[in-house]
């Protein structure tokens, strides 16, 4: 039975141990975007262990069904698997030696769902409902959970509401701590990205009449984008135009017919996401002109931001305070002024389709030598909170199939 929180945190207690060593092999063998062979294999024969029958969703990904003994709604349990090309060097004994790591937390993430799961699977007579879980690749590159939902991964059956759990690190926030949103809204930021061409025409660095110098352009184009933060979106929204390469060039006394620009934007609406990308285009057409150079812009589209219904983000609220007491958590507001990062997540699409929550733990306090930030080759997240993650997860998804009965 897990008609009581305390039981279902006795269970994820005796858990512990498991997750820990679910962890430390997932830690171990970290793999990249939607190329999860050694991943995925090892999460379904966990799942299979405990009596489920996971099902392949796309590439790499994996869904399994708890409950439905009883008529009810359907909540979607997420967790992301895939790490990050960054060679580790935390000298862990369970560390990465392959040149990738899990610098984000997501094997904390895919080892708590699989205690959720045998949480929910040992209880599945009493919920009020159906429980799904996702088990997701391609975070880090945005493909993964757009892939699942094309796969159908919130149908057969239809997923009602969903929630994600995401681990924090290097934060000044108790050991264990969760964060939970407060209204409903943008939480995360869209993200997307352009890259510039710009066509010019070489010539000696002495004879600088002669060329259509693509350097200049890149310059003067560097400047006018940023105006578009500065002086035509309003001081009262967010976001961010950030240039991350640029590049031409290969000697000191010659222009270059070439150069290219690559950069990225984050806002927190599509209104206005739509218009950076309208004013990229625009801008970079006005320069090219000016300059006489020819100038292509290649725009990709990753994730919309995240949005969480305020109901959903109540429920949790909820459950994390009768799961682990009063002082367990604090609004997300009290750790971000505005309460919205300008981090991204592909949780997005699946919180654009259904009404969605978010809630995040702590797993590292800078007071205790968690001082690295996650995507850091430093990085580490404290084993000690696999638990409650367990547990945050089997609580939401038993109080809102039961709030929703």
């Amino acid at each position: 039975m897990i008609e009581k929180a305390g039981d279902l945190m006795s269970m994820a207690h005796q858990l512990q141990d498991k997750l820990v060593m679910y962890r430390h092999h997932l830690h171990a063998i970290p793999e990249l975007d939607l190329s999860l062979p050694r991943t995925t294999a090892y999460v379904k024969e966990v799942l299979e262990s405990m009596g489920l029958k996971p099902a392949p969703v796309g590439e790499s990904g994996l869904t399994v069904t708890i409950g439905g003994q009883h008529d009810g709604k359907v909540v979607l349990l997420r967790a992301d698997m895939d790490g990050l090309p960054i060679q580790e060097e935390t000298e862990l004994s369970y560390a990465s030696l392959s040149g990738n790591m899990h610098a984000c937390g997501h094997d904390m993430h895919t080892s708590m769902l699989l205690g959720a799961a045998e949480i929910l699977k040992a209880n599945e007579g009493q919920l009020r409902g159906t429980v799904k879980l996702m088990f997701q690749p391609g975070e880090e590159t945005l493909h993964g959970a757009k892939m699942m939902l094309e796969s159908g991964i919130l149908d057969n059956p239809k997923v009602d509401a969903a929630t994600m759990l995401h681990v924090l690190t290097g934060m000044p926030l108790p050991l264990g701590q969760f964060v939970v949103p407060e209204e409903g809204g943008a939480i995360s930021a869209s993200s997307d990205w352009f890259e510039i061409i710009i066509r010019g025409r070489g010539s000696h660095g002495a004879m600088p009449e002669a060329a259509v110098d693509p350097l200049n352009v890149a310059a003067h184009l560097h400047l006018a984008l940023q105006g578009i933060l500065s002086r035509e979106i309003s001081p009262t929204d967010n976001a961010v135009l950030t240039i991350g390469v640029m590049e031409g060039g290969t000697t000191n006394n010659v222009i270059p017919d070439t150069a290219r620009m690559k950069g990225s934007v984050r806002t927190f609406n599509t209104a206005l996401r739509d218009k950076v990308e309208t004013r990229i285009r625009e801008i970079t057409a006005g320069i090219g002109e000016t300059f006489q150079a020819k100038l292509e812009v290649i725009y990709t589209r990753g994730c919309p931001e995240v949005k969480t219904d305020g109901g959903l983000n109540e429920q949790m609220r909820v459950s994390i305070a009768n799961t682990f007491g009063d002082g367990s958590y604090i609004g997300i507001t009290e750790l971000v002024p505005g309460g919205k990062l300008m981090g991204s997540e592909d949780f997005a699409f699946v919180s654009q389709a259904v009404p969605s929550t978010t809630v995040f733990l702590n797993a590292g306090n800078i007071e205790d030598g968690y001082r690295y930030p996650v995507h850091h080759p430093k990085t580490m997240f404290s084993d000690e909170v696999l638990y409650r993650g367990a547990a945050a997860y089997a609580a939401f998804a038993r109080d809102w199939l039961e709030s929703n009965s």
